[in-house]
């Protein structure tokens, strides 16, 4: 455990209330509980020592290792090739329902499928990332890890007979050490419970199986619902799948990635803590997933942004950018100086100060998703449609003023051009809706302000020596999250303010087909350091070429943005100069724009014949 397996070399499983990150090697070196937010119980990705982890590896031989998905399901099959046999761990979590609890199950079995191999299982957790102590208790069937929040459960699995020798153990007040040695046909096993009961139990193998096919069949079942027939299949589904598994059950809310502190290049201080839910991904969310069929999914949505709004303080900002799985707003950041970082990358932050940021763009996103779930037949309450007046009102009254923008910039507020853009696109959006519905507004004031700030953009968003819409007001950079101009009806693909602005951003943003956010040496971000491409912002790009005509450029931008995937089909956040994964893995912003950006690409293809 000396070194850190790449981000890109980790396969995700989770119960749709907390998940799990799970290395090429078969360590466990990422789980929080009981809740996506909650403190880490391994957390090894972010300090190998002091982090804890959970490994089943070969013991004393050379081996390679090949992970897959099981199709159509998040179970992870991890194999261990060497000279001497073959090996095959599979994990999962079997699905923890609708109600919030605090009972999770980790499954880990282990098999040998050719040959003979010998086995080391190192379980070492470190609770509240590594600032509590815990009890080791050790009973004849497994042992209760104990600290002062949580208890964690390693129950065995027993198979009659199995075992040629004793497995080796040692224990320590850092965990417990197993080595064994297994033979074709032979298996093992341990299934992970926190806040299980008293005293460890043994789980037989029959109920293992069960929890395997319980949990294959959910997803399958899950998955069957997927209309989606197009030209990227696997992909798109792996996509889905992966936001389903970034899903709080109990409310619904989708976090931004299942880990924290994970930076954008190696050795920098973008490290941020990505567990909690965004309303811009909530609100992208629902164009995906009512591309695929999963009406359920935006209905869920739907309810959690009318509660959110609810709750909001009569008089004060209608919604903060991002809020706790469970809805609550308390999202405070804090330094975590005991933990050494990524592959040395500190400070590692949990929390998030940018929860009080100003972001005006959230409005245009909430209401731009609220507006397609109505085209799809998703119609909200008399009561959520008095919550959004009060918003849009609110909207109409604020939106010409400087605000923290959709990158979360830490350099002061700023005029930006995407945030009065979705601004614009906020009020299009409630005048149609009340005017489709015949729904009580002031329309009139919500149509002005909608032309005031669309006269404003074109008069300032605009660089005439740029010939290229501009990231603010007070600047020349080029920002790629103006791409999606087009597709919100903002401009016409074929206007030639537009095209020149696409022109600038190939030539300045594109690299090779992969796209930066913007160039942080070109405008003040307030952190130090530079960036890779965005991956979001790469599909985005296909998106506008698309329906700019390029269709050829499209296709072959998007099929070489799937080359840049994990193994497993997952993306982070961002895309280093070496084609490596960066940033908070996997990343839900990506995933959402990739099937978006599918079904899109797929209509437009189709019709072209």
């Amino acid at each position: 455990m000396d070194s850190y397996p790449a981000v890109e070399d980790h396969g995700l499983i989770g119960d749709l209330q907390t998940a799990a990150l799970i290395s090429k090697d078969g360590t466990l070196d990422w789980f929080c509980a009981p809740r996506f937010d909650s403190p880490s119980v391994f957390g090894g990705l972010l300090d190998r020592c002091r982090g804890g982890y959970f490994q089943v590896s070969p013991e004393g031989v050379d081996y390679t290792t090949k992970q897959l998905y099981l199709p159509g399901t998040p179970i992870l099959i991890t194999r261990f090739l060497s000279a001497d046999g073959v090996g095959e761990l599979v994990d999962f979590m079997p699905v923890a329902g609708d109600r919030a609890t605090d009972h999770h199950r980790l499954v880990r079995m282990l098999r040998v499928v050719r040959g003979a191999m010998r086995f080391r299982v190192d379980c070492r957790p470190r609770f509240n990332y590594g600032r509590d102590r815990h009890e080791l208790e050790v009973h004849p069937d497994g042992m209760v890890f104990r600290s002062p929040g949580l208890a964690l459960t390693v129950n065995a699995v027993r198979y009659a007979d199995q075992l040629g020798e004793m497995p080796e153990r040692r224990e320590s007040e850092e965990g417990i050490c197993v080595i064994a040695s297994l033979r074709e046909g032979e298996a093992g096993g341990v299934v992970l419970e926190t806040e299980s009961p008293e005293r460890p139990r043994p789980y037989s193998p029959e109920e293992t199986r069960e929890l395997l096919e319980q949990t294959r069949d959910y997803w399958r079942g899950w998955l069957g619902r997927s209309c989606y027939t197009g030209r990227w299949r696997e992909m798109v589904e792996r996509s889905a799948m992966t936001l389903k598994l970034m899903t709080y059950a109990p409310t619904g809310a989708l976090i931004a990635a299942p880990t924290a502190g994970l930076p954008e290049r190696v050795g920098g201080e973008r490290n941020w803590d990505y567990r909690y839910t965004w309303i811009r991904d909530a609100s992208f969310s629902v164009h995906a997933l009512l591309s695929l069929g999963f009406t359920d999914e935006a209905w869920q949505y739907q309810h959690w942004v009318d509660e959110r709004i609810r709750e909001a303080e009569v008089g004060g900002v209608p919604l903060q950018i991002m809020y706790r799985v469970d809805g609550s707003p308390d999202i405070t950041e804090e330094v975590l100086d005991h933990l050494e970082g990524y592959r040395g990358s500190a400070p590692v932050r949990i929390g998030n100060a940018a929860a009080t940021q100003l972001q005006l763009d959230i409005y245009g996103e909430v209401l731009n998703a609220l507006h397609l779930a109505n085209d799809h037949g998703l119609k909200g309450s008399h009561e959520g449609w008095q919550h959004l007046v009060r918003t849009v009102d609110w909207l109409c009254a604020h939106w010409d003023q400087p605000e923290d923008g959709i990158w979360e910039t830490r350099a002061g507020r700023r005029d930006f051009t995407y945030g009065r853009l979705m601004s614009w696109v906020a009020l299009d959006r409630a005048v149609r809706l009340a005017h489709r519905h015949g729904r009580p507004a002031d329309v009139g004031r919500w149509t002005q302000a909608r032309d005031r700030i669309y006269e404003q953009i074109m008069a300032c968003g605009y660089h005439p020596g740029r010939r290229a819409f501009v990231q603010h007001y007070a600047t020349d950079t080029l920002d790629a999250s103006l791409l999606a101009m087009p597709s919100l009806g903002f401009v016409a693909p074929t206007d030639p303010m537009w095209q020149s602005t696409l022109r600038a951003i190939d030539g300045e943003l594109v690299s090779d087909s992969l796209v930066y956010r913007y160039d942080p040496g070109a405008t003040a971000d307030g952190l130090a350091g530079g960036e890779s491409t965005f991956t979001m912002c790469t599909f985005w790009y296909v998106q506008a070429l698309a329906e700019a005509g390029r269709l050829d450029d499209a296709q072959l931008t998007f099929e070489k943005m799937l080359t840049y995937s994990s193994r497993l089909g997952l993306y982070s956040e961002e895309i280093t100069p070496a084609g490596e994964q960066a940033g908070n893995f996997p990343q839900a912003f990506s995933h959402l724009s990739l099937i978006s950006t599918a079904a899109n690409l797929d209509r437009l293809l189709d019709a072209q014949g």
